[in-house]
């Protein structure tokens, strides 16, 4: 009887062991993708904001030829103090922007990788 059992209880973990091998697998994959619709979603972030330092950059230069033609150079100071500072927060957003390009193309990499895994018998 206890062999019996034993037989049943091997065959059983036989049986089952593939499909808690490709559950995890499977699991990869869903983690993969969800860090590349993160990293997508990063990436649609730091463009905005470089769009938005760019503007900031142009309004800033606008008024800084505008208190210079008036001749108020004290706000002119204050202006490209302003435009110092939106360029370096632009740069800023365009390294983080470069770096969640290369994620999210190690994260499409991934991906492509697991799903050719699973595809293999």
């Amino acid at each position: 009887m206890r062999r019996q059992i034993a037989l049943f209880i091997v065959l059983a973990l036989a049986v089952s062991a593939p499909r808690v091998l490709s559950a995890q697998d499977s699991s990869d994959v869903k983690r993969d993708r969800k860090e590349v619709r993160h990293d997508r979603r990063e990436l649609r972030g730091d463009r905005r904001e470089v769009r938005h330092d760019t503007r900031d950059i142009r309004q800033d230069r606008r008024d800084v030829r505008h208190d210079l033609r008036n001749g108020d150079t004290t706000d002119a100071r204050r202006d490209a103090r302003d435009v110092r500072q939106d360029r370096r927060d632009r740069r800023h957003d365009v390294r983080d922007a470069r770096r969640d390009r290369r994620d999210l193309r190690q994260d499409r990499k991934e991906v492509h990788e697991d799903q050719k895994k699973d595809s293999t018998p």
